[in-house]
């Protein structure tokens, strides 16, 4: 390109790239940004504005831009409302521009720009309200195809994300001259430092700023900072939010400027960074002013036109004008012109300001509008004594002053204050403890004061006084404020929502005075921009309004994220299949290879039924194997029940007093099922505890409710019963469990066991610590949930993988199958057992029919709260439903009404909680909750879901559908 300047010292121009943008190639070299690329090609117009959909442009050159959004293919995946300022070009780069329709240059609804005056602060609130009829019709669908600025895809993010934790004694937020001066001084102190900038290089604004003769100065600087064995140096990274005891979130791009495959390498990462301190060097923003037509594009911030002027080299051959209200702007138009650049105009708004001969000095004067149909052309300059003249210009650098960059201070509550020296809002004086504020963001304005700045946070720190002295001299601003001028025409405060200084006055006159009520009902400093640019602004027109200063006006808070965060960073690699953590079974290989398919129980995943070629389709698969547990004998990994060793001397009282049924006299080798009450008298779960020795218990738990149970458990053992010898250990990871179940369940077992396992010898409900025939050490239980003669063995998890496929090899005469989830619950339900959705929070030991376990002679957790007068006259009890027409359907969670009584609230007398098909009854059955259920015995009622369309007739029936007289488990 041959309008580059050759010196600019951001590109290497022996470096070219191609990118795309809008469909059209373009040139570039390395070290642009697609902004810089953009204006060095000459397109001015890059984006529409949210509102009005009025041509915008580049506004400034980091992640405060308010204009510049585009969408930005990186990794083959299309990312919208990406800033072109931070986008770095690399070749084959390719971006669209957003919000406009068909084109950008022919934008449809830039129609809204003429029917600005009907579409004022709040007139969303005023509008489409009649007829009532057109809202869900008309109005909303236009509403929402017209908001929002880009679109997000509907495709899967093909890229990776990560996280990482950092922790050291200081974190330095910023890489300009503070930034690198207290890193460099406080390691040089012994200190463990992070240095963090968002910007792909260090050197902050000094970069564009710093003269030939400093430039090498500052290269040496960044040069001892990264080589600093004391200091970890992080570019590309965004500290974007600050919370509690010294803990930061930052972002770190990490292959966004370059081209890489989707999946290969972690596009971001997501850091936690825990410090002891914390240094605030993020500088300041150049800020604004109002004026009419201030959204041309062309028109930007000085600090962004020095940066592409000088160091991207991109406006060469481009005539310049500044609108300044400081004495930095003589300072940038005698580089600009040193620089080859030719300066139409420096407009000075300061009063008693004398006129620089050597440049084109407007002093006393203002801009009052700009012209240019996408593109700025020319400006109008109004003189203190009211005369006007336009004047030729490509880009105007404009600056009111400057806004230090203090929302990382704010984000723990601390609000920032006015200060009038340098008219802006500093940080507060109660900062977070952590944190201290240095440089620009401090109010400081030239090289020379924000070193100065930086040595005497590291003097305050570490107590060593640093003497180095650097290139450069105070420069005082001489700075009078300008905020905004009013000649006619919109005068933007807020540029990505299409804010005007006549929609904060039209607010002031609706009645909105406080600073939140301006900011929401003008949408003042909302989106991605958070006030950066707007904010000051703003205020500065309430506060002319209300005849108040501003500090008297006050501001908003900044809220973390400083600047957009993607949703992926935040999810890291927690997405998918990794969206939480899985964890598998000890026969989980087997099953996979079986073809079994899974189901979520918690973190666990666990087979959910065994199909077979020969099955029809997963209910036929589901009757097979609970046919094959009735008539033969079944296998169900069940490792994932909470396992709970209980040790000590008094491990059978803390029992006692952990269960609402007694345990003191549960004899050695005996289990028994316990009931677990909430401190309310509610039913917290239900499972069994094997007495192994006197001083050893093994509780088993729902799955469920395994974590529950066991922190429940620790906090009777430390805080309510601290005085007991027991000791707890989840030992749930530890054995692999397997119920073996069936009529042929007993023939199994004895082929693997080295004991007598007849009923004599070992009865129902009993439990030993046992060895295999092999010699491998197991632990047996006699204990059923499934109504049928029942075993759970046990071997150390390590083995279970070997163990299930053993068991169902010597089995295979005998007809075993393995059996999952599904089956398990369908022989729970035909044998009554209450588990996860009867135990559901809300009922009781009566409710459950269990009321008789509650102990009266014994102290225990939730035993006086189970006595309460509302649990005595609660008649609802746990029945079993079964339909009148077998062919009829049941659903979880119907109702119950009586035969001949209206659906409404007040006639349900119950609700279902479980249902299944029952091949043993041929028919769906239910377990349900019902209101005196002993009058209703064997009477039919209705089992009504009015969602499901269901309205079925059932008979009250004994919620034990199989072996209502345990005869079967006790064979």
């Amino acid at each position: 390109m041959a309008n580059r300047w050759e010196n600019a010292r951001g590109i290497d121009i022996k470096r070219p790239l191609r990118f795309r943008f809008d469909g059209k190639s373009y040139p570039a070299f390395q070290g642009d940004t697609l902004a810089s690329a953009l204006l060095a090609n000459g397109v001015k117009l890059v984006a529409r504005s949210f509102k009005y959909h009025r041509p915008r442009g580049v506004y400034s050159d980091g992640s405060d831009e308010p204009n510049a959004l585009v969408t930005v293919i990186r990794e083959g995946h299309p990312e919208p409302n990406t800033r072109a300022t931070e986008i770095e070009i690399f070749d084959g780069l390719e971006a669209w521009p957003q919000n406009a329709w068909p084109s950008l240059r022919f934008d449809f609804l830039a129609i809204n720009n003429h029917l600005s005056r009907f579409l004022t602060a709040g007139f969303y609130y005023k509008t489409f309200m009649w007829p009532a009829r057109f809202w869900e019709s008309v109005y909303e669908p236009l509403i929402r195809r017209a908001a929002g600025l880009g679109r997000l895809s509907t495709k899967p993010d093909p890229s990776v994300y990560d996280k990482g934790y950092l922790h050291a004694d200081f974190l330095v937020v910023g890489g300009g001259i503070a930034g690198l001066g207290s890193a460099l001084k406080l390691a040089d102190n012994g200190q463990q430092v992070v240095l963090m900038d968002e910007r792909p290089d260090f050197g902050g604004q000094l970069r564009s700023e710093a003269e030939p003769s400093d430039f090498a100065w500052l290269e040496s600087l960044i040069k001892r900072v990264e080589e600093h064995p004391g200091i970890h140096c992080m570019n590309r990274t965004t500290v974007f939010g600050s919370y509690d005891h010294g803990v930061y979130a930052a972002v770190s791009r990490n292959t966004e400027h370059v081209e890489s495959l989707p999946g290969e390498l972690p596009k971001q990462t997501l850091w936690t960074v825990s410090v002891g301190r914390t240094v605030i060097a993020t500088g300041a923003l150049t800020r604004g002013i109002a004026f009419p037509n201030n959204d041309r594009p062309g028109v930007m911030t000085m600090s962004a036109l020095e940066a592409y002027a000088l160091y991207f080299g991109s406006l060469q051959k481009q005539s310049i004008a500044l609108f300044v209200t400081h004495d930095d702007g003589l300072r940038v138009a005698r580089r600009l012109i040193a620089a080859g650049h030719h300066v139409t105009a420096v407009v000075d708004s300061r009063q008693a300001v004398d006129s620089v001969a050597d440049l084109p000095h407007f002093v006393s004067s203002v801009v009052t509008n700009t012209a240019g149909v996408t593109g700025l052309k020319r400006i109008q300059i109004r003189a203190q004594s009211g005369s006007l003249r336009w004047v030729e210009a490509d880009f105007l650098g404009v600056s009111g002053g400057f806004n230090p960059t203090v929302q990382l201070t704010c984000h723990q509550g601390a609000k920032p204050l006015w200060d009038d020296d340098t008219f802006g809002f500093h940080a507060s004086k109660s900062l977070p403890r952590d944190q201290v504020v240095v440089g620009a963001a401090d109010g400081h304005c030239d090289t020379l004061n924000c070193w100065q700045s930086a040595m005497s946070m590291v003097f305050k720190e570490t107590g060593q006084l640093v003497d180095e002295i650097i290139p450069g001299v105070s420069r005082p601003l001489n700075l009078q404020p300008l905020y905004q001028v009013d000649a006619g025409g919109p005068a933007f405060v807020d540029l990505q929502n299409d804010v005007t200084s006549k929609d904060i006055v039209l607010s002031h006159q609706e009645g909105m005075i406080s600073v939140e009520h301006l900011k929401r009902y003008t949408t003042l400093g909302m989106a991605t921009d958070q006030g950066k640019h707007s904010n000051v602004l703003g205020l500065s027109v309430m506060a002319g309004l209300t005849g108040q200063t501003i500090a008297e006006t006050g501001t908003t808070l900044a809220r973390p994220p400083y600047t957009a965060v993607s949703i992926g960073a935040l999810a890291g690699r927690f997405r998918g299949a990794d969206f939480k953590p899985r964890r598998l079974t000890p026969t989980h290989h087997v099953a996979t290879r079986l073809g079994a398919r899974f189901v979520e129980v918690g973190n666990w995943l666990r087979a959910q039924w065994f199909p077979r070629a020969d099955d029809m389709d997963w209910q036929d698969t589901v009757n097979r194997e609970v046919t094959t547990v009735r008539r033969a004998v079944g296998i169900c990994d069940v490792t994932t029940l909470g396992k709970i060793d209980v040790q000590g001397s008094d491990a059978a009282e803390f029992l006692n007093f952990v269960y609402a049924n007694g345990f003191l006299k549960l004899s050695v080798g005996k289990v028994r099922y316990g009931l677990m009450l909430r401190e309310d008298g509610i039913a917290m779960d239900d499972g069994t505890a094997a007495r192994f020795s006197e001083n050893h218990f093994v509780v088993t738990t729902t799955t469920a409710n395994a974590v529950a149970v066991y922190r429940h458990m620790e906090f009777v053992r430390q805080c309510l019963k601290p005085q007991l010898d027991v000791h707890l250990i989840s030992t749930t990871e530890a054995w692999a469990q397997f119920a073996v179940a069936g009529p042929l369940s007993r023939d199994l077992i004895a082929r693997v066991v080295d004991i007598d396992v007849s009923n004599q010898e070992f009865p129902f409900m009993a439990c030993a610590e046992i060895q295999l025939k092999n010699g491998l050490r197991a632990r047996l239980f006699r204990i059923s949930f499934s109504g049928e003669l029942a075993y759970e063995i046990a071997v150390p998890t390590r083995f279970g993988h070997d163990f299930f496929e053993y068991l169902l090899k010597i089995g295979e005469d005998l007809g075993v199958t393995p059996y999952g989830t599904e089956a398990l619950g369908v022989l729970r339900i035909e044998k009554g057992h209450a588990a996860g959705a009867e135990l559901n929070g809300q009922t009781s030991a009566g409710n459950l029919g269990l009321g008789g376990m509650v102990s009266q002679t014994k102290d225990s957790i939730g035993r006086v709260l189970a006595n309460r007068e509302h649990f005595a006259d609660d008649a609802t009890q746990l029945i079993g439903l079964r339909p009148v027409v077998p062919e009829a359907n049941l659903v979880g969670g119907a109702h119950l009404v009586e035969l001949g009584k209206e659906l409404v609230a007040a006639n349900d007398i119950g609700y279902v909680t479980s249902v299944a098909y029952s091949p043993h009854i041929g028919s769906m059955i239910a377990l349900a909750y019902l209101q005196n259920a002993d009058d209703l015995l064997g009477e039919r009622i209705r089992a009504v879901s009015l969602l499901d369309g269901l309205d079925v007739e059932v008979e009250v029936v004994s919620a034990h559908f199989v072996d209502p007289k345990g005869e079967r488990v006790r064979a």
